[in-house]
């Protein structure tokens, strides 16, 4: 038995397929994954995300921390409640995890990923040794997504006067507390909609009245495709402890200036960029029937092999799409080895769907 959110018992009843996810219990579907991603493609939907971890960062220190542990720059957030979205790297350059950052009333909250709870707390502590700050994980919180376009607009119309008006005024890749709730818009799933962090007792009272409100519950499986046609890497495959921010797309989440900020991996990161050889994370499409995997070959002209990382059928698209990691010298076509054969595919700028509509 994995661990279980506070919503467990609710996803029972409403017929979820429970997996393993990370050591969690959570739902992969509550009937049709198909119908899932739709709904959050046309309307919108609630997803349990209570088992990624929360975690608060204060001190007189916290700003200096942040800036040697993250590869991206917290002095650009200038304002209470506005977020970026990072990569925390050991020595090597490689990915530790990938993360949310928010700037607060009282420091700095991340927001990290379940499966890698252990060691990204054991490294921010280990990094943590000789400045003037407090990391504390916040487990007693548990959170919701409610994703779609018209996500914002449903969970409003529930709220009190001062939480809809806060999620009205709200911009992208933006969070604010309200009371004890804090409510965050930046999304995994390529539309517009809302991150719900409030305390873990009131968690299953307000799942109910979403879904009674008619926003569907979400399981894994929609939120998968969902992320994959937004062209959104997940942790542990389009990324790694092996891998460079470089090589997952990732490069625009790196702060390069000041010069003088020494971030964990930094000079390695500096070699990789001066060489300009490795290989890239691109997008494919195949337009014949068939699946596209995890880690199928991709056969370039450039010379050598890349390997899919991930890869689903597409609702929005009718069509398999996959991200795959692929020589820096890939041009607009490839193959993919499916099953002993050998099938064509465009290679395309990772990002497939976005608001709604197809872009590749």
């Amino acid at each position: 038995m994995g661990q279980r959110t506070p919503l467990y018992d609710q996803h029972l009843a409403l017929g979820a397929k429970m997996v393993d996810f990370g050591g969690w219990d959570m739902p992969l579907h509550y009937g049709s994954q198909v119908e899932e991603h739709h709904q959050v493609r046309r309307d919108c939907g609630v997803f349990d995300v209570s088992h990624m971890t929360v975690v608060d960062v204060a001190g007189g220190d916290a700003k200096r921390y942040l800036q040697h542990l993250l590869a991206n720059d917290v002095d650009r957030l200038k304002s209470v409640g506005k977020a970026l979205y990072s990569a925390m790297l050991n020595a090597r350059g490689g990915v530790i995890d990938d993360l949310i950052a928010y700037l607060t009333d009282w420091g700095y909250r991340l927001v990290v990923n379940a499966s890698t709870r252990d060691k990204d707390l054991a490294w921010m502590q280990a990094q943590a040794s000789g400045y003037a700050v407090e990391v504390r994980e916040r487990p007693e919180l548990a959170m919701l997504a409610i994703q779609g376009p018209h996500a914002r607009a449903r969970t409003a119309e529930l709220l009190s006067q001062a939480s809809a008006t806060l999620i009205h005024e709200l911009k992208p890749f933006q969070g604010l507390a309200e009371g004890d709730w804090f409510i965050g818009r930046t999304g995994y799933t390529g539309e517009d909609g809302l991150e719900i962090i409030l305390p873990a007792e009131q968690a299953p009272d307000f799942f109910s009245e979403l879904v009674g409100a008619g926003i569907s519950p979400i399981g894994l499986g929609a939120r998968d495709t969902l992320r994959l046609e937004a062209g959104l890497n997940l942790y542990g495959q389009d990324m790694h402890e092996d891998v460079s921010p470089l090589s997952a797309n990732m490069g625009w989440t790196i702060a390069w200036e000041p010069a003088e900020r020494d971030f964990v991996g930094r000079a390695v990161l500096e070699q990789q960029r001066q060489r300009d050889d490795l290989p890239k994370l691109v997008g494919l499409v195949l337009e014949e029937r068939g699946v596209l995997r995890a880690h199928q070959v991709v056969r370039v002209n450039a010379g050598g092999d890349g390997e899919i990382t991930s890869g689903s059928f597409s609702p929005t698209l009718g069509k398999s799409i996959a991200l795959a990691r692929v020589p820096a010298a890939t041009g607009e076509r490839a193959e993919v080895e499916i099953r002993g054969k050998w099938y064509p595919v465009r290679v395309v700028q990772p990002t497939f769907v976005r608001h709604g509509k197809v872009l590749v």
